[in-house]
């Protein structure tokens, strides 16, 4: 399988720079130029990438007003029903061609979340380098396999699902053809609790399915996705907004640009720090080894003296022999007159008496 997939000029994976994705969802409003402003902003703060969302109320839900269709419970849109709030959360298709060319002459890399066949050939049509499956789709096995038909890589994410609806999204993607399959552990709340992010799912998902594993993050701040680059993560999904302030259906839980991009620096700092194993003195550590400890005289001794525990003992720095070698110290005669502060040489040591 693989363990690495590309996207665009990136390659993502384990010992690859994390792939930060901002994600534009809903927050520009319908309106064409907040919608450039998010990018340029997700450009300034750091993003690899941004995401948007391919859908309208209609490729989503029916326009239906019976108890089934209201949102009653449980997130910020209580009260809607789920055609309404599609229908003002939606991104113009007319303006999606335009969006990636725009995000891609600043350097970024442009995809979307396709939520039905006819986005996915939309999406297609634009030549996008990767395809989404939102959490609420990740059950959705045709649409995976729509995806997957194209023979690019795909991202799942994985909110809600348990661990037989992974491995049946996994292999629906992998059985159509798809360039890699990449997962994104996920918490299906808006916002997200801290206690219900399960991060250490991270590196049991990689391991279980052999596959890049990242984070499709709805925590406020940017802690969690920290701490899930720490346990092996390689993409990093943040809802990005200009402000809070401005109202939207997904403002509340997105993160402003700096916030993104503290978040940013963050996780550069982690994989820097994650590094690989090594065991042994580091370049920047040279100058500190010799503050080791190590055998010193003292006190003043003589010539045939006994070396003791009261004129030889292991302190700071470390020009004399190790410290493990005091117990063969101790009893042994001087050769030559030693100074108070001397390190200890085998030189200088002779004899039992």
């Amino acid at each position: 399988m693989n363990k690495s997939i590309r996207i665009g000029n990136r390659i993502v994976g384990t010992g690859e720079a994390v792939f930060i994705i901002a994600e534009v969802s809903a927050n520009h409003n319908q309106d064409f130029d907040t919608a450039k402003a998010i990018i340029a902003a997700a450009k300034e703060a750091g993003a690899d990438a941004v995401k948007m969302q391919t859908y309208t109320a209609d490729t989503l839900t029916i326009d239906c007003d019976n108890d089934y269709f209201h949102i009653k419970k449980g997130t910020l849109w209580v009260g809607k029903t789920l055609y309404n709030l599609y229908k003002e959360a939606y991104t113009p298709w007319e303006w999606q061609p335009d969006l990636k060319r725009y995000a891609e002459d600043l350097g970024m890399i442009w995809f979307s979340t396709a939520f039905d066949f006819t986005a996915v050939d939309f999406l297609e049509g634009l030549n996008v380098p990767v395809h989404k499956i939102a959490s609420f789709e990740n059950v959705d096995s045709p649409l995976i396999e729509k995806m997957g038909n194209t023979g690019k890589p795909v991202l799942i994410s994985c909110g809600m699902a348990n661990l037989g609806e992974i491995e049946e999204a996994v292999i629906a993607g992998r059985k159509a053809g798809a360039d890699g399959i990449a997962l994104l552990k996920c918490t299906s709340a808006y916002p997200a609790p801290y206690e219900e992010m399960n991060l250490r799912t991270i590196p049991n998902l990689a391991k279980t399915f052999d596959c890049p594993v990242g984070l499709s993050d709805h925590t406020l701040g940017w802690e969690t996705a920290a701490a899930a680059v720490s346990l092996g993560a390689c993409l990093v999904e943040k809802h990005f907004t200009l402000s809070r302030n401005i109202p939207g259906p997904d403002s509340a839980f997105s993160m402003e640009p700096e916030e993104f991009k503290e978040m940013v620096i963050a996780l550069r700092r982690v994989e820097k720090a994650l590094g690989k194993v090594h065991y042994g003195t580091l370049e920047q550590e040279s100058h500190s080894i010799i503050f080791r400890r190590s055998l010193f005289v003292t006190e003043d001794i003589q010539t045939g003296e006994i070396f003791t525990e009261r004129n030889v003992r292991s302190i700071r720095p470390g020009y004399g022999l190790p410290p493990k070698y005091l117990p063969e110290v101790l009893g042994k005669m001087a050769l030559r007159d030693l100074k108070k502060g001397t390190p200890l040489k085998w030189e200088y040591l002779g004899g039992e008496k």
